[in-house]
């Protein structure tokens, strides 16, 4: 390459990660807060203004994924029809509304129903998102741009605890409880990022109004050339991957971390809440939030790292199996801790642990799966991690009923963790060696 094209190249990346990664991750922000403030509201007046028991929350909280499976491959469809730009932003409007509505919600009928609704509003917006990224950019920088989205993830909690926490301080402000304010607050953005992303994002680099000819020849030719690679490619029928004992595998390990992840996204307010009767501590709600939001940071810098040790090793699978090892002895471990500052600081290992491993995961799926393939192994892979958004909310809380504590439902969590980290390592000899600058296999799901 020579240096009037290295110097293209450099600087269209460049605008790309400033024009549209923090945007997009913007998107992701409150998409993931959206679906999350449920867990906020639960242990503050939610859950006692319903009448909800642990075990209908955790199915309140589980039930949003019942919608969102089904509808996630076909609303992908969908944004390949209408364009990214138009889709991903009808997405937001519409999952904004769904969030308003919980704002006057009365009956724990009418909480199930409402959930149901999001999932479905939201379905497609994750691997939308993903697909609409890796349109705009080739293989080769397409894991550094990923990880720079998925640090929106951690970061929602480390603001949007505080943020909601901060909102339903103002309990009593117009007639409504602390919580129904909370979700109003976040349920606005919504709509009102969604109506900006329908003039903000442009569908492909030539629709790019802020990329020069150069720039915008440069990546329609780099991205041309990749799809003609994948065409000629091997194309192995979709049937054949979907029995490949490695996609099955993936499946496994995903599922284990997300079961872990959202474990700890809906309990953790709750389980902070409990700190009064277990060790005689008091906290308002703004300190409760801020509290929450305490392990999300370090894990914020975990996957960034985490994540650059992998693009600059090439990724491995102890990439992801050691930091789900992690978590899986961690998890069950802080429930043992004898203080709250000893409970956070083992939470903290947990969501490092987690989100370090969940970027990196992705990037395997492509070393054993191409062409139609690999966008149904990798569907598949998506759908069954996926389940464990609404198994692991509804098992914790039915369990914690059960026993009286949530040790148990940790343990399940530590258990399913160390599955992950187990078939993790297993896959050094299921997976074939990596391609140079494979590209990561979820844009194609």
């Amino acid at each position: 390459m020579n240096t009037a094209t290295n110097a293209i190249e450099k600087s269209a990346i460049r605008k790309v990660s400033l024009r549209l990664v923090p945007f997009v991750a913007l998107m992701f922000f409150i998409n993931f807060l959206d679906r999350t403030a449920i867990s906020f509201a639960g242990p503050n007046g939610l859950n006692k203004d319903l009448g909800l028991t642990a075990a209908q929350f955790g199915f309140a909280a589980g039930v949003f994924f019942v919608g969102y499976i089904f509808l996630e491959i076909p609303s992908n469809l969908a944004l390949y029809k209408f364009g990214a730009r138009r889709w991903l932003a009808r997405i937001m409007v519409t999952w904004g509304i769904v969030t308003l509505l919980f704002t006057w919600v009365s009956s724990i009928p009418e909480l199930y129903i409402l959930r149901v609704l999001l999932g479905i509003a939201e379905a497609g917006f994750f691997p939308g998102a993903i697909l609409f990224l890796s349109l705009w950019v080739p293989a080769k920088h397409r894991s550094h741009i990923l990880s720079l989205f998925y640090l929106a993830q951690p970061l929602t909690i480390v603001i949007g605890a505080p943020l909601a926490a901060w909102l339903m301080s103002a309990h009593g402000a117009f007639g409504l409880e602390g919580w129904r304010l909370m979700f109003f607050g976040v349920g606005v953005p919504a709509i009102a990022v969604g109506i900006v992303a329908w003039f903000y994002l442009a569908d492909k680099p030539a629709d790019a109004k802020w990329l020069n000819a150069a720039e915008k020849n440069w990546l329609t030719t780099e991205l041309a050339k990749e799809e003609q690679h994948k065409e000629g490619s091997h194309n192995p029928f979709a049937l054949k991957a979907l029995l490949d004992k490695r996609v099955w595998v993936m499946a496994l390990i995903y599922f284990g971390l997300i079961y872990g992840l959202y474990a700890l996204a809906f309990f953790l307010p709750t389980i902070i809440g409990g700190f009064e009767g277990q060790f005689g501590t008091k906290f308002n709600v703004v300190q409760k939030g801020i509290i929450t939001a305490v392990p999300y940071l370090p894990a914020a810098a975990a996957l960034f790292l985490w994540s650059r040790d992998a693009t600059r090793r090439g990724v491995r699978t102890w990439h992801v199996g050691v930091p789900a090892l992690v978590g899986a002895i961690s998890i069950p471990l802080a429930l043992f801790m004898q203080s709250p500052v000893a409970t956070i600081a083992v939470i903290t290992v947990t969501a490092c642990a987690i989100f370090s491993a969940l970027p990196t995961f992705w990037s395997i799926p492509g070393r054993f799966l191409s062409g139609a393939g690999a966008a149904a192994g990798i569907a598949l892979i998506n759908t069954i991690g996926n389940i464990a958004g609404f198994a692991a909310p509804y098992v914790t809380g039915a369990v914690k009923d059960a026993t009286g504590s949530y040790q148990a439902p940790m343990f399940i969590v530590g258990a399913l963790m160390l599955l992950s980290a187990v078939l993790a390592f297993s896959l050094t000899t299921l997976a074939k060696p990596a391609v140079k600058n494979n590209p990561i296999g979820m844009h194609k799901a």
